[in-house]
């Protein structure tokens, strides 16, 4: 509640900001719900701690203030968008008259927020009054109160999404494992299944054997499966690893038949099923998984032991057990110092504290792991986490260890809290992109201002204390340490559905059986499956609208007016005609579809609070340059992946814009015409994806483009005759800070490739198709910060064979695809920190003795 409570007093402070003198008489209306509201924060906590204890009463209270303070939002977006259809309408008038007529039209929208906020008032005095009944006590001066973020200390980058120094009580489950998956043992294709409760750790335990055992397989892979599986969808990553490019949407028959065809040419393949629900997946993917006789295996891991049973008879499951005491002391221990060396001593009474605490988790590695979390934003002294122990004060009857995890839940600040409950938008394991989810919270206003901080940095800083506290599972990071992508447990993922339909904050649909199903509708709604039910949960109060891979036959948009935030992904067939009314959307994200149909007018340009628009991976219908150009009338934009399409006009002022990715460099663009994107972070020009051979692109103005974004971290090119300004671009005023280039297309015959020109702090590099004259390898080797290379395609033109001669000291990551090499060689020393390396086709790898891991073994 107080997250919610906290946003709308915002929302009305700043309606009292910006439209002051818009709300002419009813301003102290305004003014004094703001008031009222706020001084009724101070008994949130009192009431939110006796609801869970059981008291119903302070639900009940809770309830009404909740559904009176929706009610309180839904009249200020209300009044935004009426005053929008007023400024819309009188758009043609004349003169005076129009400005005249604009004013009068305003009174009667005063006088309607008015009537609203007069009963409004009249609730919120009659549930202030209930709390002396209820005996609900307001916070006391001094008493904490959770508003804030914390500033944390960033953990180190790492390519490990298991670091296996935090992992306990796995190592011999590890080697029983390993051992059951012994090629030598028999050539028949086996079926091995680690089961045990949720949070035990069979996640972490198969990611560390993949880890281990992924050097004996030409081919491997793991994937999770979870309860809403695709067959199709799962077969088509499988195919994905054997090929540079798989079709999408084939039937399950097309896929089975390439993997039967596929597969026995490799030698032996390792496939790991992570969180299998049900015996129907091993029936229906078994036949895509011939038994080529060369000790090929499957590891599945699963709550259900008929799971096993049912895949493979022969070999009984193998069985995770709780931790014992000394682990669990030794795992809350290690996350509690998360920041500091392991191995801390402690004293006698910390050690008993320790003990006590850890023993609240019965074992279950998850827990631990949680609390742990809990216990790292806290001082590392007794005093503290003997504070976290005394609000421990449940007894063993009938309780769990999700009360392990809600403690979490509550202990988080309003911010945090809301921006955990957004998490269960996403479907189970989903893998989720964190700066797309960072743009999400941004565009619903989640998130503080804070000084000399971007509203981005702001939530990247709210994902850290989220991975901090375990509340999300980290699988990859950016080369500069940034969270890249995340997944949430799912047993999280259900407390956080839990609390969010508690609060109607947000519901999952079609909903978990034995959830209340009335007609309750639901400020924020996410379809993960066909659900006949959903458009009766969704009204023109709904903020927030997540569609994945279901349907395309969306109700009209005229129904969701108050809309925040629009995803979808995976849809073919979307129609944008009317999407324009929708004046407070700002993220409208149209993700790996097909079909899409633009409007065929300026009207995007209504959307004037929009600040996110992401295309990428959707192709759309009959693209004109005139159907994007109302986009650049906005100006709130902050961030535009489309491409490649038309980009911002000649001497247009973007300077909100920090991403601009792919667009084209219109002709129109001159060198002293350029459009204005002085805080652009990141940028990806392409002359059409398409045609880049065919078209060149002005790569002069394209310099001069460069010299005025200080702020560039990232720069993408697509064209043709890439010039050496590009290759180097040292026009950049900051030179220094640019950590990502990618570049596609062949180079101009007179660059040749020189270390010593590359951005000193260049952290990752990817080059395709640049037909380059000589072996790159050996001045590629002497960028001393690289952690990331790609190479893809025709990067090199000459002989059939590149070498590594000697440096690449940092290098983490090494991408390889390149159709015209027969053979890739590492000399003895180089690569030494290589964590990953993943080749597509036929190269041969020569590798040192320190990258044999990196070498299948027959």
């Amino acid at each position: 509640m107080e997250s919610i409570v906290s946003f709308v007093v915002g929302k009305l402070a700043d309606l009292i900001a910006t439209e002051a003198k818009l709300l002419g008489g009813v301003r102290d209306q305004v003014k004094q719900v703001e008031t009222d509201l706020t001084y009724i924060k101070r008994y949130l906590r009192d009431a939110d701690s006796k609801r869970r204890k059981g008291d119903e009463s302070a639900e009940n209270w809770l309830n009404q203030l909740r559904d009176v303070t929706y009610r309180i939002e839904d009249a200020i977006d209300t009044f935004y968008l009426q005053l929008d259809e007023g400024r819309h309408q009188k758009e043609g008038s004349f003169g005076k008259l129009k400005m005249l007529g604009h004013k009068l039209k305003n009174v009667p929208l005063q006088q309607k927020l008015g009537t609203e906020l007069g009963d409004i008032q009249k609730e919120l005095g009659e549930i202030f009054k209930s709390k002396d009944k209820y005996e609900i006590k307001p916070l006391q001066d001094g008493d904490e109160f959770k508003g804030e973020l914390r500033v944390l200390p960033k953990r180190r980058a790492a390519y490990q999404d298991v670091d296996e120094t935090e992992v306990v009580g796995l190592a011999a489950d590890k080697n029983n494992i390993l051992k059951l998956l012994r090629r030598e043992e028999t050539a028949r294709r086996t079926v091995t299944t680690i089961v045990g409760p949720g949070g035990i750790g069979k996640t972490t335990l198969a990611r560390m054997v993949y880890n281990s055992a992924k050097v004996y397989f030409e081919y491997h892979i793991m994937l999770s499966v979870s309860q809403q599986f695709s067959i199709a969808d799962l077969l088509r990553k499988m195919l994905s690893k054997t090929t540079f490019s798989v079709p999408k949407n084939q039937d399950v028959g097309y896929y089975v038949d390439e993997l039967k065809k596929t597969l026995p040419n490799w030698s032996g393949y390792l496939i790991i099923l992570d969180d299998v629900w049900g015996v129907e997946l091993w029936d229906e993917l078994q036949h895509a998984l011939p038994d080529c006789k060369d000790g090929s295996r499957v590891l599945i891991t699963s709550r259900f032991t008929d799971v096993a049973k049912s895949a493979d008879p022969r070999i009984p499951p193998y069985k995770l057990d709780f931790l014992n005491a000394k682990e669990s002391r030794e795992l809350l221990l290690k996350k509690a110092f998360l920041y500091q060396e392991s191995g801390q001593e402690c004293s006698n009474d910390f050690f008993e504290l320790a003990n006590a605490l850890s023993e609240k988790c019965k074992g279950l590695p998850l827990a631990l792991i949680v609390l742990g979390g809990i216990l790292s934003t806290r001082g590392q002294n007794y005093h503290d986490w003997k504070k976290v122990l005394d609000t421990m004060d449940w007894h063993d009857e009938g309780k769990d260890c999700m009360d392990v995890l809600a403690m979490s839940y509550e202990d988080m600040s309003f911010y945090l809290k809301t921006c955990f409950l957004y998490l269960a938008s996403f479907p189970e394991d989903y893998e989720i992109s964190a700066r797309r989810l960072i743009r999400m919270w941004v565009a619903e206003g989640f998130l503080p201002q804070k000084m000399k901080k971007t509203m981005e940095e702001t939530a990247e800083v709210c994902l850290e204390e989220l991975s901090q506290r375990s509340m999300i599972q980290v699988s990859n990071r950016y080369p500069n340490g940034s969270l890249k992508y995340c997944r949430v447990h799912d047993i999280l993922r259900d407390l956080a559905m839990h609390e969010a339909r508690k609060e109607k904050f947000l519901t999952v649909f079609p909903k978990p059986i034995g959830v209340d199903k009335s007609g309750s509708t639901t400020r924020r709604a996410s379809l993960l499956s066909e659900c006949s039910k959903f458009i009766e949960h969704v009204d023109s109060s709904t903020r927030s609208l997540f569609w994945f891979g279901q349907r395309s036959d969306l109700p009209m948009y005229s129904v969701f007016r108050l809309l925040r935030v629009l995803e979808i992904v995976g849809v073919d067939k979307i129609e944008l005609s009317g999407i324009d009314r929708l004046i407070h959307l700002r993220y409208l994200g149209f993700r790996n579809g097909s079909g899409l149909e633009l409007p065929n007018d300026r009207s995007l340009g209504r959307l004037k609070n929009l600040e996110t628009l992401d295309l990428r991976g959707t192709t759309i219908v009959r693209h004109d340059p005139v159907q994007l150009m109302g986009l650049w009338t906005i100006g709130t934009l902050r961030h535009v992946m489309s491409g490649p399409y038309s980009g911002p006009p000649p001497n247009s002022d973007f300077s909100n814009l920090q991403t601009l990715q792919w667009v084209s460099v219109l002709k129109t663009w001159q060198k002293n015409e350029l459009p204005r994107l002085n805080n652009l972070i990141k940028l990806g020009l392409d002359n059409g994806y398409s045609n880049y051979e065919k078209e060149e692109i002005n790569w002069d103005v394209v310099v001069h483009l460069l010299r005025t974004l200080p702020s560039l971290l990232f720069l993408g090119i697509r064209g043709h005759g890439i010039s050496k300004e590009i290759v180097y671009p040292k026009v950049i005023p900051d030179y220094q800070n640019l950590q990502t280039l990618h570049l596609k297309g062949r180079w101009s015959v007179n660059v040749a490739l020189e270390a010593s020109s590359f951005p000193p702090h260049l952290l990752k590099l990817t080059l395709i198709d640049s037909s380059l004259a000589e072996d790159p390898m050996p001045e590629l080797g002497k960028l001393k910060s690289l952690k990331k290379l790609r190479l893809e395609k025709t990067v090199y033109k000459g002989r059939e064979e590149m070498s590594c001669p000697a440096g690449f000291p940092l290098l983490q990551s090494l991408r390889l695809y390149l159709p015209d090499i027969k053979s890739f060689t590492v000399m003895e020393g180089v690569m030494p920190n290589l964590k990953h390396l993943t080749r597509m086709g036929d190269t041969k790898l020569n590798l040192p003795s320190q990258l044999k891991q990196f070498t299948p073994l027959n």
